[in-house]
């Protein structure tokens, strides 16, 4: 990965980090709800993404809220954002700073 790639990859984490699961008091990329984030040619961003549960109430929402906030991105071309669970999301997954925050340490 180059500079300029790792530049626009760190602006998107950025952005990922204004978006909260509205059930939790954490950002996803904290949560660990983002599995990966690759940057190709023409700054074209693919996410892999999970959510707490396949019945998150949020489902709609929270994915489409991370696309429009990569989106304002400067330099972005085109999202787009896949959703897996597979490997299915657990606590272990969340950064020290979100179980710090969520009272799990």
């Amino acid at each position: 990965m180059d500079t300029q790639e790792e530049e626009l990859k760190a602006k998107v984490i950025e952005a990922i980090k204004q978006v909260y699961d509205p059930e939790i008091p954490v950002d996803v990329f904290e949560l660990g709800l983002i599995y990966d984030i690759k940057i190709f040619p023409v700054n074209n961003v693919f996410v892999l993404m999970t959510l707490t549960s396949p019945s998150c109430p949020s489902a709609e929402s929270i994915p489409s809220e991370i696309e429009q906030k990569i989106r304002e991105v400067e330099g972005v071309n085109d999202v787009s954002i896949e959703l897996t669970f597979d490997p299915p999301y657990g606590t272990e997954m969340m950064s020290e700073v979100a179980k710090l925050e969520l009272g799990f340490l």
